[in-house]
């Protein structure tokens, strides 16, 4: 299989976001679970259509001082008020890394005498290592927005966990709680248990509605744990499984919480 480059880009995806992944693939997911994570990881299925191996995590650089402003300069022009870190990798699997990319394209000179502050990063993470105080400290000189992502799926001790992750990080940056949620069959009663769990999670907390993207073949959805309507994303069909009818699913100009940004 193919192996990602170890350059640092600036990307837009189908949705209108733009990416500066430190990281690509999944070394952590993968090793959780074979098909990453709710073994159904869409990043994973993307890789593999295009013959890259998700389960080695590449991390990426820049090659230069030239290749820092340019990016910088890509990254101003940006129409949206973020971009986004944590679309095609997790960057929590290396904290150090991250940080030093977000210092590099956040620095005072990348700015004019008119622009208060740089353009907000977003980093979505499961938080597969846990942040120093050094890094913390680091974090709070930054505009950066932590989505911490998390569903009722996951373990009980790892919710317990993200969710104090989620709580720590408030004292340092916007921090974001970013709940994958699903519309669970409650006649089933995997699908119960889980509905119960993930009311327990949103519970008098502020949270983004992240709608699941199935494939036909996830255990979730032969074993009827939940449930699933086709419907059209950006022109192309989709399964998906959302547990608020009304939640957002398109192109990232329309949104309103845009990755808990405008929140």
């Amino acid at each position: 299989m193919r192996t990602y480059s170890n350059i640092i880009s600036l990307t837009k995806n189908s949705r209108g976001v733009y990416s500066l992944d430190p990281s690509l693939g999944c070394k952590s997911g993968l090793e959780e679970s074979v098909n990453g994570c709710f073994n159904d990881c869409y990043a994973n299925r993307i890789a593999r259509i295009y013959g890259y191996d998700f389960s080695k995590t590449v991390f990426r650089d820049f090659t230069d001082i030239q290749h820092i402003n340019r990016i910088k300069n890509q990254i101003k022009k940006v129409s949206l008020p973020f971009i986004r870190m944590g679309t095609m990798g997790d960057p929590s699997e290396n904290w150090e890394h991250t940080i030093k990319i977000c210092e590099l394209v956040q620095t005072e000179n990348q700015f004019n005498l008119f622009d208060e502050k740089p353009k907000e990063i977003v980093i979505i993470t499961k938080h597969w290592n846990v942040l120093n105080q050094n890094q913390l400290d680091r974090l709070h000189k930054l505009n950066v927005c932590i989505n911490t992502s998390i569903s009722a799926l996951d373990k009980e001790d790892k919710i317990e966990y993200l969710l104090n992750q989620f709580d720590i990080l408030k004292k340092y940056c916007r921090s974001i709680l970013r709940v994958v949620t699903f519309d669970f069959n409650k006649q089933n009663q995997e699908g119960l248990k889980f509905s119960i769990i993930q009311d327990q999670i949103i519970k008098d907390r502020s949270f983004i509605d992240t709608v699941f993207r199935a494939s036909k073949r996830n255990p979730l959805v032969l074993n009827g744990v939940i449930n699933i309507h086709k419907t059209k994303f950006l022109g192309k069909n989709a399964l998906v499984s959302k547990m608020n009818k009304k939640t957002y699913f398109g192109n990232c100009k329309n949104c309103l919480e845009m990755c808990g940004v405008k929140m």
